[in-house]
């Protein structure tokens, strides 16, 4: 399948006025910016960013090795796996690793290595996965220092942290962090690893042609973009610390503000105890009180209501008994009077 757009291969990497072409110095580096703890699922892990670099790195381990016949008894053993994806450069890479994966690992295994301390894990292994995701020249330096950063965070003991850059030649120039045109197109290239406690050389290719001076000038460039890195790398192993403090902070005021917020409501004495129980049992039996005011109010009323029925009765009763005692009276005139009238008839 054809490229539609051919990668440019033009030997110029310098603009009329000295500078290179993305605006750098003979010896700035490229952008660089990293980040740790970036997957969750692994002991440690990193992120890179270098130039047009996009590294991920996850550190596994200490653990079983498997197969077991490569196990060591007197020390643990360091495996790298440097892997590009397949949109990571101009042309699509195949999946499967290649042999130049199979020798950056080696290399950066081989970088890696003098810096651990192995012999506190033995039969057991580490293994550090590199994945590239964008490739923009020197991914071999750059994923140096995002495993080397993947390490730091897993907790695994390291004599010091190590970056990687590298410096090279480039139309007759000496210059620090080769881009990836850069890297086709120069004269020379001199990728290196750099301990950066004692900035002893932990790695070191070399690629073309240089004098000694350019080679001492190529150095001397290499510590410089080193040190721009190894801060870079501080920086950010201390922000993630710094976080997790200024969380954990947050968490503790917020636990004391919750521990005081409870104290207030439940005191802490006996004393109080008690006191706190007496006012609530005195507070629940005010309401049931209540209850009986409004009870005897309604009894009261009740009361009231019948004994204005039984004056009501009474009354009615008077009333009937005195109309009972008129119609009595009534009837025993009566005869009297009809006797009175047939006398006189007689």
């Amino acid at each position: 399948m054809p490229v539609l757009v051919p990668e440019p291969h033009d030997p110029v990497c310098f603009r009329k006025d000295g500078k290179r072409l993305d605006g750098r110095d003979v010896d700035e580096p490229r952008p660089f910016s990293c980040e740790v703890g970036v997957i969750k699922n692994a002991q440690g892990s990193a992120v890179v960013r270098h130039g047009g670099n996009l590294i991920y790195a996850a550190v596994y381990g200490p653990r079983e090795v498997h197969p077991r016949h490569l196990a060591k008894p007197d020390r643990g053993i360091l495996r790298v796996y440097y892997r590009m994806a397949t949109f990571s450069v101009h042309d699509r890479k195949s999946p499967a690793p290649n042999r130049r994966d199979n020798e950056i690992s080696k290399v950066i295994r081989e970088a890696i290595e003098p810096v651990l301390f192995l012999e506190a894990y033995p039969d057991s292994q580490i293994e550090v996965f590199i994945q590239i995701m964008a490739a923009d020249g020197g991914t071999r330096c750059a994923s140096t220092t995002a495993a080397s950063l993947a390490l730091a965070d897993a907790g695994i003991p390291m004599r010091s942290m190590i970056v990687g850059i590298a410096a090279g030649k480039a139309q007759d120039k000496v210059i620090l962090d080769l881009g990836d045109k850069e890297d086709k197109v120069g004269q020379a290239d001199v990728p290196a690893v750099v301990v950066m406690k004692d900035k002893s050389i932990s790695l070191l290719q070399f690629d073309g042609e240089m004098s000694l001076e350019e080679m001492k000038l190529s150095f001397k460039y290499i510590l410089k973009g080193a040190e721009v890195i190894y801060k870079k790398q501080l920086e950010a192993l201390k922000g993630k610390y710094e976080t997790i403090r200024v969380n954990a902070k947050k968490e503790s005021e917020e636990y004391q503000k919750s521990v005081k917020e409870t104290s207030q409501k439940k005191p802490q004495s006996l004393l109080d105890t008690i006191v706190s129980k007496k006012t609530e049992e005195i507070k629940d039996t005010k309401k049931p009180k209540e209850d009986e005011k409004v009870q005897k109010s309604k009894k009261e009323q009740k009361k009231e209501t019948k004994k204005g029925t039984k004056k009501s009765k009474k009354v009615t009763k008077k009333k009937t008994e005195e109309k009972a005692q008129k119609t009595n009276e009534t009837i025993e005139n009566a005869p009297q009077k009809d006797s009175e009238k047939g006398g006189k008839t007689k």
